[in-house]
């Protein structure tokens, strides 16, 4: 192991949980080593009761299922029921938005239109009329929009998120494909009925019902989430915050949100400041709300709010002590967090229905009574800081500066600066020219496989010496930031010169004091849909599909469902993958082959899975070469 890539923060995190004799994740993980073979390559089935079945991948043992089920159909099936899984998180969490929205708009419900730039942008986009009418009204014909895609009981419509939001070109595809879909409630159920004992056995039928439902989770789930999000709580704009567990104050009541649905966490942060008073008189500084995982970065963006840390770090930030709340809604919550919290009296709290874990305190958190719960959580944290005044903290100090809050309506309006009548022109102008190499997606979770390493970083800054351009979402937006790749000073230090005169460029317009950086903050899982929109922005100005871009995909650090299905719709647009480590297909020849190589048939894109920061990086700027070959560049 080469420590000189070892993570500082994950480090010194690590050294105060050894501190306090806390067992970690990773101390769970070599416990458990070595993990299932069979499992990894996918080739285990616990769909019936005669199973469990494991088929053996070296030829000496059982071939087929007890069924007669064929690894190839196996790992279709499993990796399926994987997909539906990642769609279902994401639907859900958009679904709970839109229901939320509909309140608002009914009275019945504490929030507001703070997004209607975003209102007008999407009546637009659905051909709704604004003449002399009200944003709410607006608003309320957005909302019966996307509720008749939640309520159609008939393919004859195309899902309407998806119809109007995504790509001409790869709807003419997809539908050729057969991968149009209509409601996506009845896509997941038909999935699980295919995949449950006795039914489809096809792998090929499988893995295109794989792409259909990374589709929903693309438009249904990512799209529609993050535009509603933005109507309710408003378009992001660039704004600077810090990152790390530096961020945490030891006189103040430190309160961690974590998940992924700011309905939660906006209300969490009003309360924070209308109760500043109290706080003040249980002898704190303040009341100091901090972001963990996906929620974090939805507040970063919005709020300038800072970021705490990741989901693999979590507990190592209850083990400093300072922690006084971490109140948690939906998805990358450890069961393990609420036994961690009791070693420190830490409220861990507990939200939603679907999150009920031993030991947490559980304050049920709904949109019609967003403003009790949410009083009622921060005053649990001024009562945890009452509890944990004069004692000692342990908080390493390290934190990074980062910039966040760069949606595609803050990163349009940056390049509208330079060229007002066309705002992409001069990023296709350095595209062409070389000075920007190409794009790369750097999304999903952090893994403590990959974190000894520093898997993401060392990727990351591999590809910025090639003159790519990164943009990121989720936990790897924590790594970059803690790492400090969202400063002027990563650009001058990690980027080749044609990268570095470019974003020397962009900083000068976005008022900042030294070059953009490198690294572009665009929020948590669900905005990778922002992503995608600045893909189909450059591709239609450049009138070509999506995938015909110098433009890949990477989930470095694949830990969860979700990253298999969104990556799953970067596939269907004809864009490339990369992924680490590989997905639980291998034990699958004809599955396998049909992701790394045929699916490039069928999409134009394939996937490939490259274990080390520099190989991986290698691939990416090779396979980007190769799409600015086929556009002569």
């Amino acid at each position: 192991m080469d420590s000189s890539v070892l993570p500082v923060i994950e480090t010194a995190l690590l050294q105060v949980a050894a501190s306090q004799g806390l067992e970690t994740a990773r101390d769970r993980l070599e416990q458990m080593s070595p993990q299932c073979g069979f499992g990894e390559l996918g080739t285990c089935c616990r769909t019936c009761y005669m199973g469990p079945c494991r088929i053996d991948p070296f030829g000496d043992g059982p071939q087929t299922g007890i069924c007669g089920l064929t690894p190839d159909a196996m790992v279709a099936r499993n990796l399926l029921r994987d997909t539906v899984g990642g769609t279902a998180s994401h639907v859900g969490h958009a679904r709970h938005v839109l229901l939320t929205l509909r309140d608002t708009l009914k009275g019945k419900a504490p929030y507001q239109i703070r997004g209607e730039a975003k209102a007008l942008a999407l009546a637009k986009t659905f051909g709704v009329p604004t003449e002399g009418r009200t944003v709410q009204a607006i608003c309320q014909d957005l909302v019966d929009i996307a509720l008749e895609d939640f309520g159609r009981q008939d393919d004859e419509q195309p899902n309407n998120w998806l119809s109007h939001r995504a790509p001409k070109t790869e709807q003419a595809l997809w539908k050729k494909l057969g991968l149009m879909y209509s409601n996506p409630h009845n896509e997941i159920e038909t999935a699980m009925h295919a995949t449950s004992m006795g039914n489809d056995a096809d792998p090929m039928s499988m893995m295109l019902r794989v792409l259909k439902m990374s589709l929903i989770d693309g438009w249904t789930g990512l799209a529609l989430c993050v535009d509603l999000q933005d109507i309710l709580f408003g378009i992001p704009e660039i704004s600077v915050t810090e990152a790390a567990v530096g961020v945490l104050e030891k006189n103040s009541v430190n309160i961690a949100a974590h998940g992924h649905n700011p309905v939660l966490s906006e209300k969490i942060l009003e309360w924070s400041e209308k109760l500043e008073a109290e706080a003040l008189a249980a002898g704190a500084d303040s009341i100091n709300v901090v972001g963990v995982c996906c929620t974090g970065n939805e507040l970063s963006m919005r709020h300038g709010i800072k970021l705490a840390s990741h989901n693999s770090q979590t507990e190592l930030v209850l083990a400093t002590g300072a922690v006084d709340a971490m109140v948690v809604d939906i998805q990358c919550i450890w069961p393990q967090l609420a036994q961690v919290a009791k070693c420190f009296d830490t409220a861990f709290i507990t939200t939603d229905a679907m999150v009920r874990i031993p030991d947490a305190l559980h304050i049920p958190f709904e949109p019609a009574h967003a403003d009790d719960s949410a009083r009622q959580i921060v005053q649990q944290a001024i009562n945890a800081f009452r509890r944990r005044k004069g004692k000692p903290v342990n908080i390493p100090q390290l934190k990074s500066q980062a910039v966040a809050g760069l949606s595609v309506e803050a990163i349009i309006g940056l390049l509208g600066k330079l060229d007002a009548a066309d705002p992409l022109r001069p990023v296709l102008d350095h595209v062409a020219n070389g000075n920007i190499f190409g794009f790369v997606g750097v999304v999903g979770c952090s893994s403590i496989k990959f974190r000894d390493n520093a898997m993401t970083e060392e990727m990351v800054k591999h590809l910025l010496r090639h003159n790519v351009l990164v943009l990121t979402t989720g936990c790897t937006a924590h790594i970059c930031a803690q790492d400090g790749l969202m400063t002027s000073e990563a650009t001058r230090q990690y980027c080749g010169d044609g990268l570095k005169s470019v974003l020397e460029v962009l900083g000068r317009a976005a008022g900042l004091d030294g070059p953009l950086p490198p690294v572009w903050h665009m929020g948590a899982c669900v905005d990778n849909s922002r992503i995608v929109d600045l893909m189909v922005a450059l591709a239609d100005r450049l009138g070509i599909p999506v995938g015909q871009l110098p433009a890949v995909g990477s989930a470095p650090e694949l830990v969860q469902e979700k990253a298999i299905s969104i990556g799953g719709s970067f596939l269907a647009l004809g864009v490339s993958c990369h992924i680490a480590p590989a997905p639980k297909v291998l034990g699958g020849p004809m599955v396998t082959r049909l992701l790394t190589e045929d699916l490039k048939e069928l999409t134009g894109a394939v996937v490939r899975v490259e274990l080390k920061p520099r190989e991986a990086a290698e691939w990416m700027i090779a396979h980007i070469g190769e799409k600015r070959a086929a556009l002569g560049l």
